[in-house]
C-alpha cells in the first residue's frame, strides 16, 4: 500500500536533515575541547621527553667525569659537551633547542672541596662529582594550551675516582 499523504514523506526527510544539522552542531561544539586536549597531551609529552633527554645527558656527563681525576679542564669541557650535545667534542647540535654549555655547571673535589672532597661514608671517604643543567627554558609550540616553562635544575651527583 502506498501512503495516501504526499506530505508525510517530505516531513520525514526534513526531520532527518534537522537531525544531521543537530549532529553537526554537537560535533562542532565538542571538536574544540577535543583538539585542545590533543594539543595539550602532545605538548606535555614533548616537554616530558625534553626533560628526560636532559636527565640522560646529565647522567652521561657525570659518569664521564666520575671516571677521571678532579680538576682536568679538558675532561670538564668534554663533560659539558656531553650534557649539551651528547658528544664529547660538541660536534652535534644541542639535544634540545636552546641548550648551551653555559647552562651546565660542574662541581668536583677541586672546584667544590667543602662539599665534594673526601666525604666520609661508612666505608671510608670518597670524592664526589656533580653535573647540573640550570634554568633551561622550555618553549612550547602551543602556548595557549601549555605555556612556556623553565625546568627545575636537573642534577646528578656520583662518586668520583680518587
Amino acid at each position: 500500500m502506498r501512503n495516501s499523504n504526499p506530505h508525510r514523506s517530505s516531513q520525514h526527510v526534513g526531520k532527518r536533515h534537522r537531525a544531521w544539522g543537530v549532529a553537526a552542531v554537537e560535533f562542532a561544539l565538542l571538536l574544540t575541547p577535543l583538539v585542545l586536549m590533543i594539543f595539550g597531551t602532545t605538548e606535555l609529552g614533548r616537554a616530558i621527553y625534553s626533560y628526560n633527554t636532559l636527565d640522560k645527558t646529565v647522567r652521561d656527563a657525570g659518569r664521564h667525569l666520575s671516571q677521571h681525576g678532579a680538576g682536568d679542564a679538558t675532561i670538564a669541557a668534554e663533560a659539558k659537551c656531553l650534557a649539551v650535545t651528547g658528544t664529547a667534542d660538541c660536534s652535534a647540535p644541542p639535544v634540545v633547542p636552546g641548550l648551551t654549555t653555559g647552562m651546565v655547571s660542574i662541581c668536583d673535589a677541586l672546584s667544590c672541596p667543602g662539599t665534594h672532597a673526601s666525604q666520609p661514608t661508612g666505608l671510608g671517604s670518597i670524592n664526589l662529582v656533580t653535573v647540573s643543567i640550570q634554568n633551561y627554558a622550555y618553549n612550547s609550540m602551543v602556548e595557549f594550551v601549555i605555556p612556556n616553562m623553565t625546568f627545575n635544575n636537573i642534577s646528578v651527583t656520583l662518586r668520583a675516582q680518587l
